[in-house]
């Protein structure tokens, strides 16, 4: 009950080979992961630095208008 046939072991082989794979799917949607987060984290920090600009155009228009 507890034994493997050698077809029991190509399977697994064949999925385990299938899914971890050098070019199998799992690493090609892992790597697309990857590359969309770097691309929000390079979108916040560009958002903040809008932010920071537009924060840094409303001091120096206040003190220009109250000087």
């Amino acid at each position: 009950m507890g034994s493997f046939s050698i077809w029991h072991l190509f399977i697994v082989l064949a999925v385990v080979l299938l899914l971890f794979g050098g070019r199998g799917k799992i690493s090609q949607i892992m790597g697309d992961f990857a590359k969309g987060i770097n691309a929000f984290k390079k979108g916040l920090k560009e958002d903040d630095k809008k932010v920071d600009e537009a924060e840094n155009a409303k001091v120096i228009e206040q003190d220009k208008a109250t000087s």
